[in-house]
Formats: structure tokens, sequence, C-alpha cells
């Protein structure tokens, strides 16, 4: 029945069914439609075994062969979202108290707040907000990159990538904290405890970054698209690093410029206050962590290519 899998196949089907399975014990009154979930994760896993299954039977039509390998990049933006409507199936309220302590104890204050406040001049506030937002790029752009030059190479990525979010959507069902803007009153109907909110002070942005161009996209794109809960750890963080992975061992020409951006992500992810410095750590472990679990994953699957051998040269009698 699964001959035709590959390691993302089985890494999607297998988030898919374990994420049906938690809705089906584990619904509460905060899962809407969990029933209509239940039918929507049912669906897609018909649908996609569909799919490898006509692939391998039709291996010459190209389009086919092409949706193969990409489709596991048309169900992030799904799986991101319903972890904003099932995060509170094992923790009726957020988590966001838990990690404003956790920096607490690590720093001292709340890097959070202070970064901004600290540095808030516009061109440096720009620098950060263009670096958060070049998050989108890093991932089309390598993506892009590795299917115009190899298809091996971009299965290898999707599946890797996948594979990383697959994780970190797991950890943002089982562990909802939404991200530092609790602290400034941005989350309606949710606001961090008093005592927490003391830490830091209540004005919400310093006027210098709200003035830039990057702010207001991301801002929007924020207020759009975000799914609350999904802060722990970072996925921009640890997305962006497996972006660097591929680009240092598929597309050296860009490997340190991608490297000091991703770096630039990290301290935005903490300087634009969408996410606490111990979710930043996090995602960077999750980084460290994933990507060769993964590969070692992917290569038990896909097994390496064999290296090209170098021909003697032939010399005349």
């Amino acid at each position: 029945m699964t001959r035709h899998y590959k390691f993302v196949d089985y890494a999607t089907q297998g988030y898919n069914v374990l994420v049906a399975a938690l809705i089906l014990l584990f619904h509460n009154h905060t899962t809407p439609n969990w029933g209509g979930l239940l039918a929507v994760h049912a669906a897609l896993f018909l649908m996609i075994h569909g799919l490898l299954a006509r692939a391998a039977a039709r291996p010459s039509q190209k389009f086919l062969d092409f949706l193969r390998q990409f489709y596991p990049v048309l169900l992030y933006t799904f799986f991101f979202a319903e972890t904003g409507w099932i995060n509170r199936m094992f923790f009726p309220e957020y988590l966001d108290p838990v990690a404003i302590r956790w920096d607490q104890a690590l720093f001292g204050f709340q890097p959070a707040a202070r970064f901004m406040d600290a540095l808030p001049w516009l061109p440096l506030s720009e620098l950060f907000y263009a670096a958060y937002f070049s998050y989108y790029f890093m991932v089309a752009g390598v993506g892009l990159a590795l299917l115009y030059r190899n298809r091996r190479q971009f299965s290898h990525f999707v599946s890797l990538v996948s594979f990383v979010f697959y994780l970190c959507y797991l950890a943002y069902i089982a562990v909802p904290i939404i991200g530092p803007r609790v602290l400034y009153h941005e989350i309606p109907g949710y606001e961090a405890p008093a005592p927490l909110q003391a830490l830091v002070p209540q004005d919400s942005f310093p006027p210098g970054p709200q003035a830039g161009p990057f702010f207001q996209i991301v801002s929007f794109l924020y207020r759009v698209f975000e799914a609350p809960g999904a802060a722990f750890p970072s996925s921009h963080v640890a997305i962006a690093w497996c972006t660097v992975y591929f680009s240092f061992l598929y597309l050296p020409r860009i490997r340190w410029p991608h490297a000091v951006l991703a770096l630039l992500l990290t301290f935005a992810t903490v300087y634009c206050r969408y996410h606490y410095a111990v979710d930043a750590l996090a995602g960077l472990a999750t980084a460290l962590l994933l990507i060769p679990l993964g590969n070692r994953l992917y290569f038990h699957f896909e097994p390496r290519p064999a290296p090209v051998r170098r021909e003697a040269p032939i010399i005349p009698a």
C-alpha cells in the first residue's frame, strides 16, 4: 500500500493522522468544529495517497511528478492555521506566563521589550523588520533555485523543511505560547497577568520603528495570517537556518550572505517583539537537532547518489 512512499510522504501522512488522532481523543470546548477537522484530515489522507499512486503509475507525466514532489508545500498554510484552532486541547490557557518567567530568569529582564526600547532607530528597525520579512524569500527562493537546478535536490529540500515544520506545528499544539504581544494588550481576549505586564513599559512601540514600510508590511502579515499560540519554538528561526543548510549544501555562492541574513532574522524575532528570547533559542535548538535527524531519515528512504567516478586517462601505447 505504501510502496511508493518516500520520507516526506511518511512524514506528511504521519503528521496528518497523528493530529487527527489528537483531535479525536482530546477535543474539548476550545476545539471548534472538531468533526469537520477530522473529515478534512481523512480527505487529505485519501487525496495524498491517490496522488502518490497515480504519480507512480504514470511516471512520464511531468506535472504529476512535479505535484508529487511539491504537494507538502500546499499544506503548510492549513496545517499552520489549524494549530491556532486546536492548541488548547491540553492547556486551556496560553502558556505565555511560563515563557515570560523563563526570559526573566535567564536574562534578568524581558529582551523582547528592552531590545527595541534600547535601539529605536528607524534604519536599524527597518533592517530587522526586513530581515524578518526575508524569511518568506528564503523558503521560496532556495526552493525555486533548487527546483530549477536539480529535482533531487529540490525533493531533499522539501522533505527536510516539511519535517521541521511538522514538528514545530506539533509543538504549537502541545505548548501554546502567543509571544510578547500579550504584554502590550495586542491580543483580543487575552492579556498576560498584571504582575508580568509590570515587567515592561506599557507603550506599545517607540515612534521610530512605526514609520517604516517593513514595519507596516510585517504587522499586516501578523494581523491577517498569524495563528495564536505558534511562538515556541520559533519556526522562523528553525526554518531560516534549515534553508541556510541547503545554501551551504547546494548553493555555495549565496551561503555566507544567506547565513548573515538568517542571523539578523534570529535577532529580529526578538527585536520585533514577535517571539520571546527563549522562542528564538528553541528555534536554533530545533534546527540543530532536526536537520541531522531529518537528513538521517531522508537518506534512509532516499539512498545517497553514488559518487561520480573519474575514469583513468587513456595513455596511447
